[in-house]
């Protein structure tokens, strides 16, 4: 079974440590990498710096209200991204807000997801996501 790649953009650590219980929890084969801001999770993806070694994530959790620069500008920067746009992002964020709702949309977010307060809600969420992305949705081939 291949390795499937996740990056996970949230700077809450208890909300970090949440995802990787339900992510360990799956049946599916994942490494979870963790950057806790807009700034690091956008030298993640271009591979700069200390992430040159990084592979290219399959599947991006990203989190609206970040430190340095906010979800919404590294989701704009993802998709205007002729490489990156391709990878699917799954905002995973405490906001209802119709306003971000359309605003992620509008940005090409392929899915946005309120964070539910309760544990075991949250780690069912969590598992959905992850069997809808890598056992029901065909994803294109990396290069």
């Amino acid at each position: 079974m291949k390795m499937i790649e996740i990056l996970l953009v949230e700077d809450n650590p208890a909300d970090v440590e949440l995802t990787r219980e339900s992510l360990k929890d799956s049946g599916i084969v994942n490494s979870l990498h963790v950057t806790y801001d807009g700034e690091e999770a956008l030298r993640f993806l271009r591979k700069e710096g200390e992430f040159s070694d990084k592979p290219a994530p399959d599947l991006i959790f990203l989190d609206l209200n970040l430190p340095k620069v906010d979800g919404r500008e590294v989701l704009r920067e993802v998709k205007d991204d002729p490489v990156l746009r391709k990878i699917p992002v799954v905002v995973l964020t405490s906001s209802q807000a119709d306003e971000d709702i359309v605003r992620t949309y509008d940005l090409h977010a392929n899915c946005f997801v309120s964070k539910p307060l309760d544990l075991d809600q949250f780690t069912t969420v969590v598992k959905k996501i992850e069997d809808f992305w890598f056992g029901i949705v065909r994803l294109p081939a990396k290069k």
